[in-house]
Parts: C-alpha cells; structure tokens; sequence
C-alpha cells in the first residue's frame, strides 16, 4: 500500500479478528478496528472514524505481515464492498467464523455445544447464484456503472469483472452498462437483481419511469445476444413481470440426493449457493435422524426446500410459512415433484403462541429455518410445550449468530434443552456472513 505522508498513521499491533474481518488492536488503550489488518500483523493504519469506546481505521502500509494473509484475487477487493476477507486464506475465514459462532454463544445465549461440528464448505468463487446489483449514470466516471457498492460507500464500484459471481454472469457487466446507457432513462433505472438457475439467467430490471417500445426491443435483443430472461419491475415486489417475447423458462435447482426439482421465480428466497445448499440439506437431514415413521414440522419453509426431501423419507412433513403465496407456490412445488405427504399452511411465525403450537399435531423432529430476526417467538413455545409432547430432536439452521444464540437461550435455560452440536456453513465466502446449523434435544429426566 502506498504511505500518503500528508496523513498521521499510527503503529498498531493486530490482536485478532472480528465478525466483520477487521483486525482488532489497541491505541493509547483504545479498541481500533482496522480495515484490511490481520492477526498477528503490525499495520501503520490512519484513523478514519472515531467513536466513545472505539475507532475505526484502515491499514496503510503492512510492516509486519501474517502468514495467513494471501493475494487477493479480484482486483477491485478492497474498493469494492462485496467481499471482506479476500485477503485471508480460506481455511481461516472458516475458522474466524468458527469463533464468531463460538462466543455468540458464550456471551449472549450463555451455553455452549456439546460437539462442533465439521464446518461445511465448498467452492470459494464464482459460487454467487444470487446478487442484487445497483446501476448508477455516473457521467464522470464516463457513463453507466453496474455492480455492487463500494466498501462503506453509496458509490457503485467501478468494477467490470467480479471473481464470486458466476463466471457467465461476471461477463455481462460491461455489457450490461452498454445496454443502460442507450436506453431512453439511464438514470432512472436503479437495479439489476440476478437470479441463477440451472442453465438459465434471470435478470430483473427495476425502472422507475415508463420503458418506451424502443427500450423494450433493446432488452429484446440483448436477451437474444447474451441468452438471458428479463422480467421488469416497475414498482413494488408485486409488480414484477416476465418481458413480453420471451420463452417462459422456468428458473429452477436441484436436489439430486432426494430426486427433487425445485422451480422458483427470480425474487424469490433462494440460497445464494446452490452446491453449499444440496451438502446443507442433507446435512439438516441427517442431523434430525429422521426415521420412516417421523412426522416432522419444518418453520419457516418457504418453497420447501427442507420440506420436500424430508418428505421422501419420512411419514408426513408440515411446512410453515408467513406467506401465503409462498404456501401455494410451495404446494405446487410439492405437486410438481409428486410429493403427497407433505402439506403447507401459512401463519405469522413472530407471533407463534404456545396455544398455536399446542393445536399443531404431535411432531417427532422439528427442523427451524428463520430469516435474520431469528424465531424467538417460535422457541418460546417449544420452551414452554409439555415435556411428553416435546420433539426428540430440533435443528436449527441460522443466517444470524447473534439471534440463534438468543434463541438457544431461551431453548436451554427456559425451556430444559441441550445444545447438542453446532458448527458453521460458509455460505457467502469471503464475506462476514455466518450461517450455522445447531442440533438441541430435550433432556431426559432419570
């Protein structure tokens, strides 16, 4: 890195990590967060932020480099706000993740797994089957800029190639940014959300004022060039809608372990990974030790993609679902795959009451697979269920520490389970998300 000698840097010794992959160390006694810093480094790092009980920095020059450090691969890594940890070999982002599961357990849900599990992980490039990317007209950067945005920035990164993207994928963001420019509203085209099927790209373009005929034929011939499937968004979620001249191909991925194809539209909620997603399910599986004569009640279900596998090996699946388009869509699903002994029902899981649980049938496992928020409401009344009515066995599967470690709180220390296993899912390589997998059974009263 090169030293601007018009800024004051500072030495700082890097003690560890934290979740976001910024190096941890002290200045005058203060906690500093540095940007681009790894444990076990001495970084010159200018203050970039200064807060109470902390700072924020980035490092300016290495002086003292870890070998855990590497070369990142994609040029724009460090501008762009995509990727965290490029610069730390993959086998420690598995292990920083490790930790940050390990004390969000300790210190915020005061329990700890009897067992960690092996980590599951897979591909670390072009595995992104999902991305949300922003387009901004950006004259004096020379026109239209498409990707993602810079690293604590509203900015677009000026990126023209991206190394987690699918590669078919990373190849049309340049001409994507042609395609912007020559269409009749450059700047009021905000979005590109990218949807990857099996042998089929869906983009959905978000437009905030009418598309003229000309605009349409342009997409038209792009769809053609670059062998894609437009859907327009002109307002809301609900609004979206296929082009109008394309083949209607149906976005869909695999489970070839349980012989289940599963359609889905390109805003709907899929695992941005699909290989990471085939070795979670199964896993998942595995973990409840479901058996041929199992009922299994599977939260927050979405399309069924825990539901319909359960249901090849288990008597009766229930799938529930906030969403009532979801329960149909996962219905149609269910039917598509011949699935019969599955069956989905919508209800507000947030405000799940031990009175609504209680009104379910009898479960032998109970597979749990919230958004963020967590299922706080959800665990509550598992905490409070009768001991003879309680499930053998509970997996939960997480996008969120910090609420699966509330969440098992309140399993453990009100409700009298045992946080049997837990172990991480890199599903987003080389970014600070941690998804995780946790295993709780009641205790067995002698």
């Amino acid at each position: 890195m090169a030293r601007d000698k018009s800024v004051r840097l500072h030495q700082i010794e890097i003690e560890s990590l934290d979740h976001e992959a910024r190096g941890v160390g002290r200045l005058d006694g203060k906690v500093v967060f540095v940007h681009g810093a790894l444990p076990g480094e001495r970084v010159s790092a200018q203050i970039t932020k200064k807060k109470p009980k902390y700072n924020l920095a980035r490092a300016v020059t290495i002086e003292r480099s870890s070998w855990l450090r590497v070369q990142p691969r994609c040029r724009y890594f460090g501008v762009c706000g995509g990727c965290a940890m490029q610069h730390l070999a993959s086998d420690a982002q598995v292990a920083v993740k490790q930790r940050v599961l390990e004390d969000a357990f300790a210190h915020l849900g005061q329990v700890r797994p009897q067992q960690i599990l092996a980590p599951i992980h897979g591909p670390s490039w072009h595995y992104r089957f999902r991305a949300r990317l922003t387009v901004r007209l950006v004259p004096r950067k020379g026109g239209v800029l498409v990707g993602f945005h810079e690293r604590a920035s509203s900015f677009v990164a000026d990126m023209r190639s991206c190394e987690v993207l699918p590669v078919n994928v990373s190849d049309l963001l340049v001409p994507l940014r042609g395609l912007i420019e020559s269409m009749s509203a450059p700047g009021r085209l905000p979005q590109i959300e990218v949807a990857v099927g099996d042998g089929l790209i869906a983009l959905v373009l978000r437009h905030l004022e009418p598309l003229t005929d000309t605009d349409l034929n342009l997409l038209r011939g792009f769809a053609h060039t670059h062998g894609v499937q437009w859907w327009l968004q002109p307002k809301g979620p609900e609004t979206i809608h296929l082009l109008e001249g394309q083949a209607h191909a149906v976005l869909s991925y695999r489970l070839p372990e349980f012989g289940i194809h599963m359609p889905f539209l390109p805003t709907d909620f899929t695992q941005v990974n699909h290989e990471i997603n085939r070795v979670l399910v199964a896993r998942a599986i595995q973990l409840l030790g479901v058996r041929p004569t199992d009922r299994v009640l599977d939260l927050f279900c979405g399309l069924g993609n825990f539901t319909l596998p359960l249901a090849r090996l288990t008597q009766e699946v229930l799938g529930i679902e906030g969403s009532q388009s979801l329960v149909q869509r996962a219905l149609a699903a269910a039917q598509h795959n011949g699935v019969t002994n599955a069956n989905f029902k919508a209800a507000n899981l947030f405000e799940f009451t031990p009175e609504d649980l209680a009104a379910l049938p009898r479960f032998d496992r109970v597979l749990i697979d919230p958004p963020r928020e967590g299922a706080l409401a959800v665990c509550q009344a598992l905490a409070q269920q009768a001991r003879a009515a309680r499930p053998a066995r509970i997996v939960y599967v997480s996008c969120n520490p910090a609420t699966l470690a509330r969440d098992a709180s309140v399993l453990c220390h009100e409700g009298g389970y045992i946080l049997r296993q837990a172990g991480v899912v890199n599903m987003f390589p080389h970014t600070g998300h941690v998804e995780s997998i946790a295993v709780f059974e009641p205790v067995v009263e002698t």
